[in-house]
């Protein structure tokens, strides 16, 4: 039943404010840790409507909780299951286990523990599955309030017992609430003092991986991959290291690692997160209508699984069944109100010349980002990419050029930095970046796309068409609006000019020559104007040959290309911002 934790069924307040987390009862945020009462006490009623919008979050979202449970009681005695076990016992057996706990079973995790640390506040096992079981809810719910309450209960966990006294699942907790929020600096920094400290804690890796990967540190990435596989195999290792592949276009191994993933699931919650990473690699391949089939088989696996809605939705306006997506797209919003979805709705709107209709939907995505910005979540890299294509892509660069400051240097990064440069009217400063996206962040369409067209700005036409080329074949209907714009891009490069070329022309015939007369020596024609020089930025980073990529026999893939020297960046201490 749809309801929140430790909340009776019952119709939604609406005249009940949001959860405001530094306002609990009138009290703040630090107030709230020194009395254990108010955590224990239910969410407020206007956010059981939340639930409503819940799903099911990637595998590294679904393991957050697995560095906090508790762990059976290791008595020497096998420990008898019950033959119909209860929605807590099923929540933390599939969270020891690294898999998705099923919705309403993790409802009922998080009101177990709300009642149990209201009567026992010195629990400080109990307060880190709380704050952990929180970080995921906020994710799969797309309501960054959870993550002010996860914040309180895992300072809570640690305030009744230091890490460096063992309690290494409140450090996992922060580490994962720290990648919720994009802080992935914070993020290593917890990851990796857990690591130091207990190698063998498989729980912490996932948070690592995101971490690593937002950095734009992919060979630790997939160093973490490869770790947290041997200590941890089994569907959420396939997942992982499926994404792994894809990061690095490796498709065909992407897709047998998931399809294997998807074989061996043995829950519904597991088996649609499978699926919907199905989808997710036909959408990159260009093929629409099987991401469709496989979007649906989610859906059908999960009803709850609302990506997988948004994820459909995307394919169906590829196929140019614009009805059909906009009413998944709303559909999606409705459950699962996140910010990209808001951004590709309102991009397929403007592309139907429903102006009206996406102006309103960038208007409600700039309210969640505000919301989400009150919350401590850094989302420049999303604002950065709407205000390039959709506001200020001046103000988009002070955003992104902040982001890549703070050692957030992924693939993602680097290619809205270029594009936000080049829209703002500095195609020399973009290249360096844009072409670093390309070379590591797998075949994306629209990493290419923006290459290309910032090469063309450059005039520099050769690499400019390939480039076009290369996303119209990796997947020629990659965004409504893009889309177009690159096959309009390469067809004025490969248009002939009128006549055609000059040296096409044939011959005029020769006439007869003078007898008395010397011939004077043909005029040189001046040699075409070379493109400008990029002028490098201070901190841009340094192009270089990008070898074949070669699997190791383990299996396990290294960058495309070595990592481009870096400005050393400022160090900061877990927790800061």
């Amino acid at each position: 039943m749809d309801v929140m934790p430790q909340q009776p069924p019952q119709s939604p307040d609406p005249s009940r404010p949001p959860l405001d987390v530094s306002d609990l009862s009138g009290a703040s945020a630090l107030s709230a840790l020194a009395d254990p009462a108010s955590l224990a006490e239910p969410p407020p009623v206007s956010l059981r409507t939340t639930l409503r919008r819940v799903a099911l979050g990637t595998v590294a979202a679904a393991v957050l909780v697995t560095g906090a449970v508790v762990a059976v009681p290791d008595d020497g005695k096998k420990a008898s299951r019950p033959s119909v076990p209860g929605p807590v016992s099923r929540a933390l057996t599939a969270t020891a286990a690294g898999a998705p706990a099923s919705l309403s079973d993790l409802t009922a995790l998080i009101g177990d523990r709300q009642r149990w640390v209201g009567t026992h506040p010195s629990d400080a096992r109990s307060w880190a599955v709380l704050g952990a079981a929180y970080v995921e809810w906020g994710r799969r719910s797309a309501d960054a309030a959870y993550y002010g309450r996860a914040e309180q209960a895992l300072n809570r966990s640690l305030n009744v017992q230091p890490g460096e006294n063992g309690n290494t699942a409140a450090w996992v907790g922060l580490a994962a609430l720290a990648d919720a929020r994009h802080d992935f600096v914070t993020a290593k920094k917890w990851g990796e003092t857990v690591r130091a400290r207990q190698p063998k804690e498989w729980a912490v890796y996932p948070a690592l991986i995101d971490a690593y990967s937002g950095l734009g540190d992919y060979k630790s990435a997939s160093t973490a991959v490869e770790r947290f596989t041997a200590l941890r195999a089994g569907v959420p290792a396939l997942m992982q290291t499926a994404r792994m592949y894809l990061d690095h276009g490796w498709r065909e191994d992407a897709l047998a690692n998931a399809r294997d993933a998807a074989d061996r699931a043995t829950t519904p919650a597991q088996k649609a997160e499978c699926l919907y990473l199905l989808g997710e690699l036909a959408w990159e391949r260009g093929e629409p209508a099987e991401a469709v089939a496989q979007y649906g088989a989610a859906l059908r696996t999960d009803r709850a699984h609302h990506p997988s809605l948004a994820g459909r939705a995307r394919a169906l306006a590829a196929l140019g069944r614009t009805d059909e997506a906009r009413r998944d797209y709303r559909a999606a919003l409705a459950h699962l109100p996140r910010p990209e979805y808001m951004l590709e709705l309102g991009e397929l709107y403007e592309s139907l010349g429903l102006d009206g209709e996406a102006a309103k939907q960038y208007a409600r995505l700039r309210e969640a980002l505000a919301q989400d910005d009150g919350q401590g979540v850094d989302n420049a890299l999303l604002r950065g990419r709407f205000e390039a294509d959709h506001g200020d892509p001046a103000a988009a660069v002070g955003l992104l050029d902040d982001e890549w400051a703070r050692s957030h240097r992924s693939a993602a990064v680097a290619d809205a930095l270029g594009w936000a440069l080049h829209r703002s009217g500095d195609p020399s400063a973009a290249l360096e970046y844009a072409a670093r996206a390309v070379d590591t962040g797998g075949q994306n369409a629209s990493y290419a796309y923006h290459l290309g067209v910032i090469q063309k700005a450059l005039r520099d036409h050769g690499p400019a068409r390939r480039n076009l080329e290369e996303a119209l074949r990796s997947n020629p209907r990659f965004s409504p609006l893009a889309g177009p714009a690159a096959q309009e891009a390469l067809d004025d490069l490969v248009t002939p000019l009128p006549g055609g070329p000059q040296d096409m022309q044939p011959a005029p015939e020769p006439g007869p020559e003078p007898t008395t007369a010397v011939r004077a020596p043909a005029p040189q024609q001046a040699a075409p104007a070379a493109p400008p020089a990029p002028t490098a930025r201070p901190d841009a980073p340094k192009a270089q040959p990008k070898p074949a990529p070669q699997k190791p026999e383990s299996q396990k893939p290294e960058p495309r290309k070595p990592e481009p020297q870096k400005p050393a960046a400022t160090q900061q201490a877990p927790g800061s911002r």
